[in-house]
């Protein structure tokens, strides 16, 4: 049962006492529940791959939202994880392509250019067809970072550089702003140059 609670309290956002919880419920549940929950762990990890593209998980080599011929090839939204792309998506404002860089620069716990995907996205913009990267990176020291370390990048590219608004609070994460807020951040994201 401990070791049980101990995988739980691993999940983000889930503390020991919903750990405990969760555990409880899975043993109530009995064998037929408990293995439902494993074997729709296991289908989504046996299918599930990330976008060649953009990074977002999907079942195909090339995720639906790289696919649909409906989104605007011109623009590329670049955020640190796939809750950040769920985000924007979620306040359906945007109708843009996604580049997901996989965190964010941080040399204090060891992340630099080479651990994020910059050099894919460096490839998807060298074929021309990208008019404007926005930089929706967190509003954090490293999103911050990361943000002006991309700009710096791709200056010399005939592409339009914006950022997000500073309608996202100091410190605050995209995956936890409210859809309005976003929808408003995005429309109002700065140039860069």
């Amino acid at each position: 049962m401990e070791a049980l609670v101990a995988e739980f309290a691993k999940l983000p956002g889930i503390g020991r006492k919903t750990a405990l919880r969760l555990a409880l419920h899975s043993l109530m549940k009995g064998q037929e529940g408990a293995g439902a929950l494993a074997t729709a762990l296991q289908r989504v990890l046996e299918s599930s791959r990330f976008c060649e593209d953009c990074g977002n998980l999907s079942e195909q080599p090339r995720c639906d939202l790289c696919l649909n011929p409906r989104r605007d090839r011109t623009l590329i939204c670049v955020v640190e994880h796939l809750q950040d792309l769920m985000a924007v998506e979620r306040a359906g404002e945007y109708r843009g392509l996604y580049h997901i860089l996989g965190g964010a620069l941080s040399p204090l716990d060891g992340v630099g250019p080479g651990q994020l995907s910059i050099r894919r996205l460096g490839e998807r913009l060298a074929t021309g067809e990208v008019q404007e990267l926005i930089l929706a990176t967190n509003s954090t020291v490293e999103g911050d970072a990361t943000a002006l370390y991309l700009q710096r990048e791709f200056q010399e590219l005939p592409i339009r550089l914006s950022r997000l608004a500073r309608g996202v609070p100091m410190g605050g994460s995209l995956d936890f702003i409210d859809t309005l807020t976003l929808a408003r951040a995005l429309d109002g994201r700065e140039s860069l140059r």
